[in-house]
């Protein structure tokens, strides 16, 4: 099984979707057959197909998105393909309600993939990216309410600075909201990344390898999509549900992420619900990077439930 791991897979919308720390994942999550999993960020179903193949008839994958294209494409690469496959059930929704209609001690494995999905970056109606216009949307659910149109538009000066540097880590934020507040009304992704960029300019070569509107953009999808307070969520909920012995792995892609992860993952060790088995965090090693530059920044993090 573990030879065609890393294998890229059609997303079924003209792109590839290559699952991050794939073979590192499913390692880590040491599935048992007959198992109960949950793939609290099911996205194009990578890391739910691997998990799936694995747990036979008796075993049950739970997956879950907030974005209803990401299922649907999911549930076409889950259906049974023969008659040792597992129940598969897909649900809509934020992992935040991750323990909601569980069991106490019932899930003998989490898998997160935090953060943004090939499927919504190469989609430019759904205003993820500058590197394509589209309108300012970012929204994982279509049909939440609060957009980046919104945030851009409404949100006042120093609250918009302070998002994009909390949630950016971007130290010239007050210039850029400075900006965007003057270049009112901004109403798409190439508008806002023209205005960002302007007021962000890279000083030295360090800040010329990524773009000057990317941690803006980022800043702006995690409000939007109340992504910390979820994984947050996610993190409480974890030793809870899963039973002794099983494994939670969580791979995420930002400072902030990896933060609350190893802070959550230490403090259950301390109160005896884990045994951390990442010293460090697991990252994709060069092949990968080269072959999926987007599994540069994945650092992933696990724990056994004791």
């Amino acid at each position: 099984m573990a030879e065609g791991l890393n294998i890229p897979e059609r997303d079924g919308h003209g792109g590839r979707h290559v699952p991050v720390l794939l073979k590192e994942a499913i390692d880590f999550l040491n599935i048992k057959r007959g198992g109960t999993y949950i793939d609290a960020t099911v996205g194009l179903g990578g890391h739910s197909l691997e998990i799936a193949k694995r747990l036979g008839a008796q075993g049950h994958l739970i997956g879950l998105d907030k974005d209803p294209a990401a299922l649907k494409a999911t549930g076409s690469r889950l259906v049974p393909q023969g008659a040792d496959w597992p129940r598969v059930t897909l649900i809509q929704g934020s992992f935040a309600e991750i323990a909601n209609g569980q069991q106490n001690a019932g899930i003998d494995g989490i898998l997160a993939d935090i953060g943004v999905s090939s499927l919504q970056l190469d989609d430019a109606a759904r205003g993820f990216s500058f590197q394509a216009e589209g309108p300012l949307d970012m929204r994982m659910d279509p049909q939440a309410e609060l957009t980046a149109e919104q945030v851009v538009n409404q949100v006042d000066e120093v609250t918009l600075a302070n998002l994009i540097y909390e949630f950016g880590d971007e130290r010239r934020s007050r210039r850029i909201a400075r900006a965007i507040c003057r270049s009112r009304p901004i109403r798409t992704t190439a508008e806002l990344a023209a205005v960002v960029s302007a007021a962000a300019r890279p000083m030295n070569q360090a800040e010329r390898r990524i773009h000057p509107a990317t941690r803006t953009f980022q800043a702006i999808r995690i409000f939007v999509n109340h992504e910390l307070d979820d994984l947050r969520s996610l993190l409480n909920a974890a030793p809870q549900i899963v039973k002794p012995g099983g494994r939670v792995v969580i791979i995420s892609f930002h400072s902030l992420e990896d933060r609350m992860v190893k802070d959550a993952f230490r403090d259950g060790l301390k109160q005896g619900h884990y045994r951390v088995l990442t010293k460090k965090p697991a990252t994709a090693c060069e092949q990968e990077v080269d072959s999926n530059p987007r599994s540069r920044s994945a650092k992933m993090r696990v724990a056994e439930r004791v």
